[in-house]
């Protein structure tokens, strides 16, 4: 039964594919090697690269709304990272189904190309405070981009604009943290462990500060799953081969599974 009022006239208004752009996304996969399962490979890291681009609107925008001391409004942006999150986790379930000699029929294809040169994980990662100098040689190439990178760098991370509210909160925070050289990756500070540790002793005081602390680590745990599913992924499919981009591939990814964005979030557990 066709329903009523339904517009099948587009001559003049915009159609769905028109809004979202398909012609344009739908034609962007282009099987180099012309193997079936190639199609896969390529799907899974363009739809993961389409979810980066949301976690990173939704962070960046969130590091804003925290400075501005709009926490409840910061709240529903990182509430939103998760959930998204989750689906570039399960999109590893979807890899793995490529079996290592499958793959093989066409990796020589990718070239020198590997995900380790995703510049929108880096955005990531460096936005939760991850900072690593060398990575940004990669993109020197597209000197636009590695202008964003640059600037992302030296930017402080959702992390110390935490530590930020901790202090405009009335804690006796480090100073020197507030504006140091944030290219450095944080490693940890006496005066911010003390602040999150009465955090969690007076939730009900501070409230809004225990719903940031938890939202962070919710963003971190889910993050490292991300990280440790990738690893497994990686060595399900290729084993201990260097990676496409010359990377150590698995034993890398195994080495930054011990990094915490957050280290006092998660000592507090410990200390409670």
């Amino acid at each position: 039964m066709t329903e009523k009022g339904i517009h099948t006239d587009f001559k003049d208004n915009m159609t769905y594919g028109e809004y979202l752009r398909l012609d344009k996304v739908l034609e962007s996969q282009e099987r180099l090697s012309g193997h079936h399962d190639e199609m896969l490979f390529i799907i899974i890291h363009q739809v993961s690269e389409l979810w980066m681009k949301l976690i990173l609107h939704e962070l960046n925008t969130a590091i804003e709304s925290i400075e501005k001391e709009e926490l409840p409004e910061a709240f529903k942006m990182l509430a939103r990272v998760s959930r998204v999150q989750t689906q570039i986790i399960q999109a590893w379930d979807v890899l793995s189904t490529l079996t290592p000699a499958e793959y093989m029929e066409f990796r020589e294809s990718l070239g020198r190309a590997s995900g380790f040169q995703s510049y929108q994980n880096r955005l990531i990662e460096f936005a939760l405070g991850y900072k690593q100098s060398h990575i940004l040689k990669i993109y020197e190439k597209d000197a636009e981009l590695a202008s964003e990178l640059k600037a992302a760098y030296e930017a402080p991370g959702i992390y110390d604009v935490a530590i930020r509210a901790l202090s405009r909160a009335g804690f006796p925070i480090n100073q020197e943290l507030l504006n140091r050289d944030f290219s450095v990756t944080y490693k940890g500070d006496p005066t911010v462990a003390s602040a999150w540790l009465e955090v969690y002793r007076d939730v009900d005081r501070y409230w809004d500060l225990y719903q940031l602390a938890e939202k962070l680590v919710d963003i971190e745990d889910s993050h490292q799953q991300w990280r440790f599913r990738h690893m497994k992924t990686v060595e399900r499919i290729i084993g201990f081969k260097t990676g496409t981009g010359g990377s150590s591939g698995v034993n890398y990814l195994k080495s930054v599974l011990d990094h915490q964005f957050f280290p006092e979030l998660w000592d507090v557990r410990t200390k409670l």
